[in-house]
Parts: C-alpha cells; structure tokens; sequence
C-alpha cells in the first residue's frame, strides 16, 4: 500500500504567522473590529481570517482562498 508523502515546504510565511497572531491578540483584547460593519470579532475562526486576508493584502506568502461552490 502506497504512503502519502508530505511536502516538506511551508504553506504560509513569517508574515503571515505574524498577522493572525495580532489579530488573535486584538480579538483577546476586545479591539479587534469587523472590516465593513465595525462589530467586534467574537470568533477565533474569524480572527484568523481576518489576519490571513490582512497578510494577503501584504503580499505575504498565503494560500488563496477556497472558492465557494456554487449551490
């Protein structure tokens, strides 16, 4: 039976890293905003794709987004 083998490459850069974990840190604090509404970030998922998009915008290494299916 044939094993999966792993690329050994890194999926998201420093940059990136960098980015979640403040959005994280500002979600903790109660600071971080929602980007069109301005509500407060409750979520974690949400932190995390908030920092991802931020670090995109940064041109930091990060895999593009899922696309959505269509229903």
């Amino acid at each position: 039976m044939a094993t999966k083998t792993r690329s050994s490459k890194r999926k998201y850069g420093s940059t990136a890293g960098r980015k979640v974990k403040r959005a994280m840190q500002e979600r903790k604090r109660g600071t971080l905003r929602s980007g069109r509404s301005g509500k407060k970030v409750k979520s974690r998922k949400q932190a995390i794709a908030i920092g991802l998009s931020e670090a995109r915008r940064a041109g930091s290494k990060v895999p593009a987004r899922r696309s959505r299916r269509a229903r």
